[in-house]
């Protein structure tokens, strides 16, 4: 089992937001922000230079700022 995959003290899964795998962080992302974010579109923005952790894990804080960089350079936002 994976670190962010371990149970929690109450035998829950956790998340660890540091190191998300490309398809947890596209659900996750899509709770959270209420709009659909597939894998795809994240690997889309890892192709584009998003930053990932040298597992190919995804640090959600350096890709929010990945995010906001590119949107503020007149970039698209997640995937497009």
């Amino acid at each position: 089992m994976t670190p962010e995959h371990a149970p929690s003290s109450d035998g829950t899964p956790r998340l660890n937001p540091a190191a998300m795998t490309v398809e947890d962080a596209a659900r996750l992302l899509t709770k959270a922000g209420g709009v659909r974010v597939d894998a795809s579109q994240i690997d889309q923005d890892i192709e584009a230079g998003a930053p990932t952790n040298a597992d190919g894990t995804i640090n959600l804080v350096h890709y929010a700022a990945w995010l906001v960089r590119e949107m503020a350079k007149g970039g698209a936002a997640i995937g497009d």
